[in-house]
């Protein structure tokens, strides 16, 4: 299996550590009851819960981009670059947001995009 393919399972993964860290943060998790108890999140749970939200967001046109570079004949050392930088901006852009730091989270997320965007014109 590919580097990039693996940055592919580490995207995947990545939402779950974020709800995890507001499970671990916040009071009073219910599991009888999750939308709940997410819905009464604040601060940093609340940031947690809403980059996790975002990653799934992210995930689907990244793992199509990387597919897609593949199949096109992209430069593996180039797919593999771009996955990985895309992997180090959700996991920069997630602290940010977890820190409540929203306008350089905004450019970590715009930079992500890029790489992913990037990834699909590697076999152009």
């Amino acid at each position: 299996m590919t580097l990039g393919y693996w940055c592919i399972l580490v995207a995947a993964l990545l939402p779950y550590v974020l709800t995890g860290f507001a499970k671990a943060t916040a009071r009073a998790y219910d599991n009888r009851a999750p939308r709940d108890w997410q819905s009464r999140l604040e601060g940093r749970a609340a940031r947690a819960h809403w980059a996790h939200l975002n990653g799934f967001e992210a995930f689907a046109p990244f793992a199509a981009a990387v597919i897609v570079a593949h199949l096109t004949g992209g430069a593996q050392a180039t797919i593999d670059l771009l996955a990985i930088g895309f992997i180090a901006a959700r996991v920069l852009y997630s602290v940010l947001y977890v820190a409540g730091i929203a306008r350089l989270r905004s450019l970590v997320w715009v930079v992500g995009i890029g790489f992913t965007v990037a990834l699909f014109f590697t076999g152009a």
